[in-house]
This record gives C-alpha cells, sequence and structure tokens, in this order.
C-alpha cells in the first residue's frame, strides 16, 4: 500500500513538472546552428569573410535580446519576447540562406 501511494504521487509529480519543463524558451540549440552554418559556410568559401561578419553581428543581437529579456523576467523569456526572437531567428536564418547561395566566393 505505502509504494503504491509513493509511485502514484511520484507519478502526479513528475506529470505536473512536464508542461513547466516544455514551457521554457530556449533558442540555444538554433542560435548554435545558425553560427556553425556561418562558420562552415566562411570555411568551405560559400559565404565571404564580409558576409560572416554581418551575420555574426546579427546573432550576437538575437542574443542580446534575449538575455535581456531572460534578466527583466526572473530567467525566462515571456511569450511576446519568444515571438520576437524568433522572428529575428526567422529573419537570420534567411539571411544566412541567401548569403550561402547568392553566388558570392572569397
Amino acid at each position: 500500500m505505502k509504494k503504491t501511494v509513493i509511485l502514484a504521487l511520484s507519478g502526479i509529480l513528475v506529470a505536473t513538472s512536464m508542461p513547466a519543463m516544455a514551457q521554457t524558451y530556449r533558442s540555444d540549440v538554433r542560435q548554435y546552428r545558425q553560427h556553425d552554418r556561418i562558420e562552415r559556410g566562411l570555411h568551405t568559401g560559400r559565404i565571404t569573410p564580409r558576409e560572416a561578419r554581418r551575420l555574426a553581428r546579427q546573432q550576437h543581437r538575437i542574443e542580446r535580446v534575449e538575455r535581456r529579456a531572460r534578466y527583466y523576467n526572473n530567467g525566462y523569456v515571456d511569450p511576446r519576447s519568444a515571438r520576437k526572437i524568433e522572428r529575428m531567428q526567422d529573419r537570420a536564418n534567411r539571411n544566412i540562406h541567401r548569403a550561402a547561395r547568392n553566388g558570392h566566393r572569397w
């Protein structure tokens, strides 16, 4: 009986903590992938050094916006800031795509 109650309580605890974990906004993986794409493009010559600097500055601006949002919201990104960061990352993704395929080589 005691084991059943403990298992039930632990199951409830795990089930209620999962949605809270899913709601936290993390853009680290996307930032890492975009930075990696810039580095690979620079290494292969598909992105010029000038384009790489411009794209890296854009990535730093996104990181700064996210840090500021976390600072003002006790470590979390509110939905409005998350949408803004998402739009900025979408724009950066398009810029990386264009820079890699615009035909400028170094």
